[in-house]
């Protein structure tokens, strides 16, 4: 069986799925192939992790219709603590010093499935293949061709635009033999739910430490998301211990009296932290967005708002064109060129911190204090760097600015 569309997107976890939404209100024809199906409890990208959306992410959701569905259970951060393991280092961020009610929100990564899944169910000119896996890619001429596999069943189906958004170990890059950067942290995030004794007030709470951010993040009702960052060889070990020993471990680790205890805490899984990073973002009518061209460390939460940054900018320069023609290799350079001051800044940033922190000599030691120090003393530093971290980096795309996609 053989189909055609304008645009097939491989990959419906978080940016492909958002990608699709944003794309929408555009008119074309759009397919996402998905290789886990959305109900199944193996679907990858909407699990037990939490989201820290930035300010701009939630400008971006509320323009392509997400918003409305997440803002129920989406917690807004007020304040930001940010300390060092063991060193005086320490600053903290406040959204009022901006004059803003919140420096972004919370939202669990299951929630955020729920709400974007009925959106895809709702919109008329995507459909979601899924359980789907692309088997080849074939490129040339006016469209690219996918060879899909679904149980044993085999399709094709021809796109005028291909973007692969399918994730970090991305199969569409690996056939391409697209090159990539790839760094191995040595470092596993174990992440969870925890209750503390005293309500967080919409507060977060990242210590920086040699094996990665120990980060508390202000969650619906009573619960916090905590993000442990250890080394990998340890990880194992976290995850066997029982719930009464990994709160007084987590407790020692986060070196902090302003929650009081950790009562309570939820199931725990793991994930290895890694970098891989694309060398090339676009090639014949393809794009790579999101996790399959730059997938970063967690260290202050910049993953998924990068990736609905690259699907806000892909949006904008689309709506823009009333060529009729997504896939046009001069869209394609725009969109490439726009989007390299912002990566190249959020992921020098993030991977620059985690090797600081992580570096054992003296020196590196008093660059970082140094530095959380310069940011306490002086509110002009603060401002550049939230504003930065809120997503504001570079050319903003108008929907990260409140402004509809299609100016009126």
């Amino acid at each position: 069986m053989n189909q055609a569309c304008d645009i097939a997107i491989v990959g419906g976890g978080l940016a492909g799925a958002s990608l699709a939404v944003a794309l929408a209100s555009l008119g074309y024809d759009i397919k996402v192939i998905e290789a886990v199906a959305y109900k199944a409890a193996g679907q990858p990208s909407y699990d037990d992790r939490t989201l820290a959306l930035s300010h701009s992410s939630r400008r971006i959701l509320a323009g392509i219709g997400l918003w409305d569905m997440l803002e129920a259970d989406a917690t807004p951060i007020r304040k930001i603590y940010i300390t060092e393991l063991n060193r005086p280092g320490r600053v903290l961020l406040d959204a009022a010093e901006l004059g803003l009610a919140a420096y972004g929100h919370v939202v669990e990564a299951h929630r955020f499935g729920v709400a974007v899944t009925r959106k895809l169910e709702q919109v008329k000119n995507i459909e979601v293949i899924s359980p789907a896996s692309v088997t080849i890619i074939k490129m040339g001429g006016s469209t690219n061709k996918l060879h899909l596999e679904s149980g044993g069943t085999e399709s094709a189906l021809e796109a005028r635009l291909v973007v692969a958004a399918d994730g970090a170990n991305s199969f569409i890059r690996n056939h391409l033999q697209i090159p990539t950067e790839f760094r191995d942290y040595g470092q596993t995030a174990v992440i969870c739910n925890i209750t503390p004794e005293i309500a967080h007030a919409g507060r977060a709470f990242e210590c920086l430490t040699e094996t990665g951010p120990f980060a508390v993040l202000p969650h619906t009702g009573d619960r916090c998301g905590l993000v442990w960052s250890v080394a990998s060889e340890h990880a194992q070990e976290i995850l066997d211990l029982d719930d009464e020993t990994f709160l007084t471990r987590a407790q020692q680790r986060f070196g902090s009296n302003k929650l009081g205890d950790f009562i309570q805490v939820g199931r725990r899984t793991a994930y290895p932290l890694k970098l891989a990073r694309a060398k090339e973002d676009i090639r014949e009518r393809l794009v790579i967005l999101g996790n399959a061209a730059h997938a970063i460390h967690p260290i202050g939460a910049q993953g998924f708002n990068l990736a609905l940054r690259d699907a806000a900018v892909l949006a904008e320069v689309l709506a823009d064109d009333y060529e009729d023609d997504p896939g046009e290799a001069g869209l394609l350079q725009q969109y490439s060129r726009w989007r390299r001051q912002d990566q190249r800044g959020t992921i020098a940033t993030s991977d620059g911190m985690t090797r600081l922190f992580a570096h054992p000599s003296m020196l590196a030691a008093g660059l970082r204090t140094g530095g959380l120090i310069a940011h306490a003393l002086l509110p002009s530093l603060r401002r550049k760097s939230a504003i930065k971290a809120m997503g504001y980096r570079g050319r903003v795309p108008r929907l990260a600015l409140g402004e509809p996609l299609r100016p009126v």
